[in-house]
């Protein structure tokens, strides 16, 4: 099926010769004679290019350009400029991001080849969009790796707001991937090309607070040695991920509350606003309401930040996104360190399983990157693993009796009994506090798996020995 180009210029001779340019090279045409009834065809006919001059009434080309990239819905556009407009028409291709422009009177091998161009670029554009879509279903998006249920209506929530102005509140545990979220959400909207800039707010001391959010004159404070923009201005035309926002002192988010309304930012010594065109994403640790209720963000803030709210699962609430999270770290780890680490043995994906992952995520790589290190290349075993600190298991607690018998952790020995019977009473306790995980009691004990086999072997070709002789010693 020939590809669809929108012919758009006011001059109806321009407009029909056009016209006739361009279906001469194989394609279907359609035209409009302002960018008014261009947004109309273009509803109709979903052109694959744009063929647009620049200077129409009502709605010129710029503005028709201007109007495409707000709805997200911007086909390759080449630009028609008459003499003495080219920087004009250069501004729209820098700006606006118009595929190319053309000066009147047009050459016919150039628009050609310009169309096919431009063309081919559009389709691979929505071939990259669908490629992106389709892994964020398999359980890939940005840089967040899960395909649990949860992880799949975070993936939800993303695409639904990341083409939108909206503010976002990203609250979870600590190394949930928070920032993640916040680059997935600024990738995936129509400011991924301008800058993304992330400020910690629980790192920033209270005395350079404003400053580094707001910026500050030379000379406004001891130590202003220069002019310093602040984030906001570091973020203009881009996005701004306030981290920690609940560690913010309550003064500072004040101001900041008035940042965000009035889209203008004051640096401190200043004496004018400097308007801000900044979309704000902000995390948090705590939960949202109970920070509020806590004083620890005020409540015109949450209510101003929290337009769109993205809530992380904790890594123990999805261990079945392990295994597809591991093999992407490992796929960095691995050339950050020169390894050749090909994966998990199903031993320690079993482990990982059962691990409560305090440090969620974040905890998940720092324990990789030790492994990945000390294995070098193959599997990483549980063998590597030992010696790093990772949370218990989600073993169960020790039953009541237990507790009794052990208390504090302390075996209490009465005084008399044999060796062999204080051994495999510990041992016995050892796995039941871990679940009758035996590997995971042989590492405790210092026992290789095999002795820990055969010493449970023993304890069983006692008993049945003694009850063959009466229970008497043998």
């Amino acid at each position: 099926m020939p590809a669809q180009v929108l012919v758009v210029d006011d001059e109806p001779r321009q407009r029909s010769d056009l016209g006739l340019m361009v279906s001469s090279f194989g394609f279907e045409v359609t035209t409009a004679g302002d960018g008014y009834e261009a947004l109309e065809k273009i509803e109709r006919c979903r052109p694959n290019a744009i063929l647009a001059d620049l200077l129409m009434p009502r709605m010129d080309g710029f503005k028709l350009l201007k109007e495409l990239a707000i709805r997200g819905d911007q086909p390759p556009t080449i630009i028609l400029t008459a003499m003495g407009s080219v920087d004009h028409a250069i501004s729209v291709v820098h700006d606006l991001k118009a595929f190319w422009f053309l000066e009147k009177p047009v050459q016919p091998g150039v628009l050609r080849t310009l169309l096919e161009r431009a063309i081919q670029q559009g389709r691979l554009q929505r071939e990259a969009d669908g490629l992106r879509q389709q892994l964020s279903y398999q359980g890939v998006l940005g840089e967040l790796v899960g395909s649990s249920p949860p992880m799949m209506e975070v993936f939800s929530l993303i695409r639904q707001v990341a083409p939108t102005s909206a503010s976002v509140l990203i609250s979870g545990e600590s190394g949930t991937g928070k920032e993640l979220v916040a680059r997935a959400i600024h990738k995936l909207s129509p400011r991924c090309d301008g800058p993304f800039v992330a400020v910690n707010c629980a790192a920033l001391p209270e005395t350079l607070m404003e400053s580094e959010l707001f910026g500050h004159e030379k000379g406004s404070f001891t130590g202003a040695l220069g002019r310093h923009e602040g984030c906001f201005e570091q973020a203009n035309n881009g996005t701004l991920l306030l981290d920690e926002i609940a560690e913010m002192p309550i003064g500072t988010q004040a101001k900041l509350l008035r940042v965000i309304e009035e889209s203008k930012v004051r640096r401190i010594g200043g004496n004018s606003d400097i308007p801000i065109n900044v979309r704000v994403l902000a995390a948090t640790n705590r939960p949202p309401q109970q920070a509020v209720k806590d004083k620890f963000l005020r409540e015109d803030l949450y209510y101003r930040l929290n337009v769109f709210h993205v809530l992380l699962p904790p890594l123990r609430e999805r261990t079945q996104d392990i295994p597809a999270i591991a093999a992407a770290l490992l796929v960095y780890l691995n050339k950050k360190h020169g390894c050749r680490v090909t994966g998990l043995s199903s031993e320690v994906l079993r482990w990982f399983s059962q691990c409560a992952w305090a440090g969620n995520v974040r905890e998940l790589r720092n324990l990789l990157e030790r492994a990945t290190i000390i294995a070098g290349e193959g599997e990483i075993q549980l063998s590597h693993l030992p010696g790093v600190r990772i949370t218990e298991p989600k073993a169960a607690a020790l039953p009541m009796e237990l507790q009794a018998a052990v208390p504090d952790g302390v075996l209490q020995i009465r005084v008399g009994r044999s060796m062999n019977e204080v051994e495999e009473e510990y041992l016995r306790l050892t796995l039941k506090h871990v679940n009758n995980n035996k590997r995971r009691a042989a590492d405790m004990l210092g026992l290789c798996l095999r002795t820990l086999h055969n010493k449970l072997r023993g304890y069983e070709q006692d008993k049945a020995h003694s009850a063959v002789n009466g229970g008497g010693p043998s």
